[in-house]
């Protein structure tokens, strides 16, 4: 398929109730963690050192760096916790630590020049397997699974500061 949309891309998708996806949409998040944790292992790291440096990698693609602060609060772990997975990560060659120049006293976790890389050679052929079914759906399709993966990624934030104890389950 090229990603053009097509009047009739909608008809030639099988139908599905709301039941249906959660259900597909659970073994997918089944299969991702099983992958993860395969992946960290192939890496050399936890899935916890993996999910830290995805941070900061997602951190750095927006301009920003991460904070062993704001790796705490995302992984709910604490500071002498993150401590620990940031020296992991910089005995590993995946990140650095680095003074931030407005304040001092602040470390910025960075990533190494070579850590995007090194992820890619184990991601890339999962990347580009899905990039093929992305192509499959026009650019209304791709812009409806984009909006649902946000506001589900919010629907997740809010389902762990319930279970995280920060707010009642109402």
């Amino acid at each position: 398929m090229d990603g053009t949309s097509r009047p009739d891309a909608a008809s030639e998708r099988p139908s599905a109730t709301p039941e249906q996806a959660h259900a597909r949409m659970d073994r997918l998040m089944a299969l991702g963690i099983v992958a993860q944790h395969d992946i960290a292992g192939r890496l050399g790291l936890n899935i916890t050192d993996l999910t830290c440096l995805g941070f900061v990698l997602e951190a750095e693609g927006t301009g920003t760096a991460a904070t062993a602060g704001e790796l705490a609060r995302r992984t709910n772990l604490t500071t002498g916790a993150i401590t620990g997975v940031i020296t992991r990560l910089e005995r590993a060659g995946y990140v650095r630590r680095e003074s931030d120049p407005a304040d001092r006293r602040r470390v910025r976790v960075v990533a190494d020049e070579t850590a995007a890389a090194r992820l890619f050679e184990v991601y890339g052929p999962n990347y580009q397997r899905f990039a093929a079914l992305f192509a499959d759906y026009g650019p209304a399709e791709i812009a409806v699974l984009a909006d649902w993966f946000e506001r589900a990624a919010e629907i997740m934030r809010i389902s762990l500061d319930e279970v995280r104890g920060g707010t009642d389950a109402s």
